[in-house]
């Protein structure tokens, strides 16, 4: 058992509603298992995490303040005076991207801001008006303090390979370079009955599944629904808040409204899961995307596209799109596993199989890893903290 503290430096630790949350709620509960105490600081943290008697849960949250970018700058300046102040009552600190000026002990990379800005699916500029000179300014200055951040970290670890390209790119060295790629709950997502009347779903069709933010179309709804329209047989589910969407409308003008069900945001992914048959997510740029692996667990057959960070470990799981707007590729691929049930059984058990080697234990198991590695080479507790602002 290991009685060192980590300080866990990052904006959320919850099991439900946020990926980078959950995974930082494993990471936790994993090192508590392993003897080690938490110092949390975080503007939210689940409940039962923060009761529990090793957690130390410092709340820093500027909900007031009028736009992200300000809250998540205050929180970084706040955090970095909690660690200063508190520089003993910890031996490592594990931070996700810029959220303190204090250097990290291990930094994990969720996204990776200047690799969203060099996307050719990066939708922003300065004069494209109000809100997109806004999110122009987000973009940039989040890529100059992350990089910052990256670069002061004693190890940075990449939640794919996708992103550790990217980390490179703005010169995070590969010796202080590694890449964990995030995990699953293979018990509760996992192969099963589904109860399509519960969603409203047809009972005699070939269902696909697209789960993600459908405000923008960074995540590539345009591109299944342009594919659907040459998919006659198939009919979509659509997972994701429809206020400000402008995919209704456009599946309207498609012709395919009556076989797209909006359903909205959903609580019971895994019992939707059981309740499809397919999952189609040509994400146009996703550092890793926790739903291509619940999707894997749950034994369905995943569409996707290279500029999805999931995409790499999905073997023959399924069926990557080099361009995430080949349409007609992707309408091909969606009539083959339309017509052939065989097709979507193989896919779907290699992509059970993959997905049951990456589990939350695993990942959770490689980052304590890390922690031992790193702890072992400091000669003392008090040497672990890094110092002053970077």
């Amino acid at each position: 058992m290991n009685s060192a503290t980590i300080a866990l430096v990052t904006h959320q630790v919850v099991a439900r509603g946020d990926g980078q949350g959950r995974v930082n709620y494993e990471i936790a509960q994993a090192a508590l298992a392993a003897g080690f105490h938490l110092q949390i600081v975080a503007m939210l943290c689940d409940g039962s995490l923060a009761a529990h008697p090793g957690v130390h849960f410092t709340e820093i949250n500027y909900g007031r303040l009028p736009t992200q970018l300000l809250r998540n700058y205050a929180f970084a300046r706040a955090g970095g005076r909690w660690l200063r102040t508190h520089r003993t009552a910890y031996n490592l600190i594990h931070t996700c991207g810029y959220v303190t000026e204090v250097p990290a002990d291990v930094n994990t990379a969720h996204f990776v801001h200047r690799g969203w800005l060099k996307s050719d699916a990066y939708p922003f500029a300065w004069t494209g008006g109000t809100y997109s000179a806004y999110q122009q300014f987000y973009t940039v200055r989040n890529a100059a303090l992350e990089r910052r951040a990256f670069l002061s970290a004693r190890r940075v670890v990449a939640v794919s390979r996708k992103i550790a390209d990217e980390l490179r790119g703005i010169g995070v060295k590969d010796e202080r370079l590694c890449v964990i790629h995030n995990g699953v709950d293979v018990q509760e997502f996992r192969p099963g009955t589904g109860d399509r009347a519960h969603f409203g779903l047809p009972v005699d069709r070939v269902i696909f599944l697209f789960a993600g933010d459908i405000r923008t179309p960074r995540k590539g709804l345009d591109t299944v629904l342009t594919a659907l329209s040459a998919t006659p047989d198939s009919h979509l589910a659509v997972a994701g808040a429809v206020k400000g969407s402008p995919f209704p409308a456009l599946a309207r003008a498609l012709g395919v409204g009556d076989r797209v069900h909006f359903l909205g945001k959903i609580d019971e992914m895994p019992a939707l899961m059981r309740s499809v048959d397919n999952f189609v997510f040509p994400s146009r740029y996703e550092p890793m995307g926790l739903v291509i692996l619940e999707a894997m667990a749950s034994g369905l057959p995943v569409l996707t596209a290279k500029t999805a960070g999931g995409a790499e470990i999905l073997g023959h799981g399924g069926r990557v799109l080099s361009d995430p707007n080949d349409t007609a590729t992707l309408g091909h691929w969606m009539r083959e596993l339309t017509a052939d049930e065989g097709l979507r059984r193989r896919m779907g058990a290699a992509g059970r199989e993959i997905a049951e080697r990456h589990t939350w234990d695993r990942m959770a198991a490689a980052y304590l890893a890390l922690y031992d590695e790193l702890l072992s080479a400091k000669k003392s507790p008090r040497s672990l903290f890094q110092g002053g602002d970077s």
